[in-house]
């Protein structure tokens, strides 16, 4: 026994770094797969034009559903219930990116691994 150490001493933390560090990426990537069946399924509900466009999207930027206010349907403006929809999907889309983000974030911890996502 070395001068000055404890009898009951052992080393801390586990005894393969690398092969604890792979076991977590392993983890982390089954954790990845399982979290991005869940958002798949999850659906974000998003309201614009002042509420008169619903759009209900997926975590997978997937439309499942558009709802427009009949007051929006004016025959002689097509054109401005034509911009409030493009603007309308660009922001569901946006949230549900954003969704996503957050719900992957929470798997990674903020981490950037390339080849994870």
């Amino acid at each position: 026994m070395a001068k000055g150490r404890r009898a009951d001493w052992t080393p801390r933390g586990p005894a393969n770094p690398q092969a604890d560090m792979m076991s977590r990426l392993q983890k982390m990537q089954e954790d990845m797969r399982k979290t991005q069946e869940e958002l798949e399924h999850e659906i974000v509900n998003v309201t614009a034009a002042g509420g008169a466009i619903t759009i209900a999207i997926t975590g997978h930027q997937r439309v499942q559903s558009i709802k427009i206010d009949p007051s929006l349907a004016d025959p002689s403006d097509m054109g401005m219930l034509e911009d409030a929809l493009v603007a309308a999907v660009n922001e569901a889309i946006l949230a549900s990116q954003t969704h996503s983000a957050q719900r992957l974030e929470s798997v990674t911890g903020g981490l950037n691994i390339p080849g994870l996502m």
